[in-house]
């Protein structure tokens, strides 16, 4: 099953002893560029986030928001500085004695000086703590994948209907290329005798000039190898790994051989036709550049 590269995953775990919350969005992008956004304890454990990313993510831009809270008892434990808060006591006396004004400093006062109460984080097993931000992660990515996949078939189906069209329009070009030769002769010959009257003709003539006008103007290898390429493109779509450059490679080709017979074409009804391909193809293009 091919996947968009367009997305997004969410989990959420919320109980007495802690909150993990898990977003992921998923864009478009050529190459597989992750950001990942987290509180400052869990920064030690960026590369293996990334290397997890990386199972179920071959391309596109990935955003991973962490939020998490610890509420477990012991989590934090609340200090003071004993050094910093004789300081400020000492100062205080003494602008006491200097000015002598009244000393009427408590404990509650002292505490809203800066830097006198700290709140510090208890230490944590970190093989415990990867175990949660990785099972949590891992479920927003499934969830990720999922949103990718369904809008991956999606996309598929809307290819494989525009590659009908371009079978059709192809069927018609194929129809419609012998008459170009024989609608030329045609015209030659009466352009010719309408300049000679009265004239004879060459028919010898005639027959290399519209042997050469066929030769110019013969598609044959090119409808060939576009019908070669819309097969390769419609095999392509039935794999289920990353397979978007490789589409993307496809599509160029099929609109190289769509430009080459446009520019063969010698005929109104040839062009119109193959404009009609060429448009085909360029949506096709576009969709492609969202498959991952």
């Amino acid at each position: 099953m091919i996947k968009s590269m367009t997305g997004f995953g969410r989990y959420e775990n919320i109980d007495e002893e802690r909150k993990v919350i898990i977003e992921i969005k998923a864009v478009n992008h050529k190459y597989c560029d992750i950001n990942i956004r987290m509180p400052k304890k869990l920064i030690v454990f960026e590369n293996a986030i990334r290397n997890l990313i990386k199972q179920y993510v071959k391309r596109g831009k990935i955003d991973l928001y962490i939020t998490y809270e610890d509420y477990a008892k012991g989590a934090y434990k609340v200090k003071y500085n004993e050094d910093l808060a004789m300081e400020y006591l000492s100062t205080f006396s003494q602008m006491n004695k200097v000015f002598d004004i009244e000393n009427d400093i408590k404990v509650s006062h002292l505490s809203r000086f800066p830097e006198i109460i700290s709140l510090e984080e208890s230490s944590v097993d970190e093989e415990t703590l990867l175990g949660i931000i990785n099972d949590a992660i891992t479920k927003a990515l499934v969830k990720l994948v999922e949103t990718r996949t369904t809008e991956g078939n999606h996309l598929k189906i809307d290819i494989e209907k525009k590659l009908t069209k371009m079978k059709s329009a192809l069927n018609s070009i194929k129809a419609y290329a012998p008459k170009v030769v024989e609608n030329y002769q045609c015209k030659l010959e009466t352009r010719l005798n309408e300049l000679l009257k009265d004239h004879s003709i060459d028919e010898n003539k005639i027959a290399t000039e519209v042997a050469f006008f066929a030769d110019k103007a013969c598609i044959d290898e090119e409808i060939v190898r576009l019908e070669s390429h819309m097969t390769t493109m419609k095999d392509t779509l039935q794999k289920s790994e990353d397979i978007g450059r490789r589409l993307d490679f496809i599509a160029q080709e099929m609109n190289r051989e769509a430009n080459t017979i446009l520019s063969k074409a010698n005929d109104i009804n040839v062009s119109n036709i193959g404009i009609e391909l060429k448009s085909e193809i360029e949506k096709i293009r576009e969709q492609i550049q969202n498959i991952e």
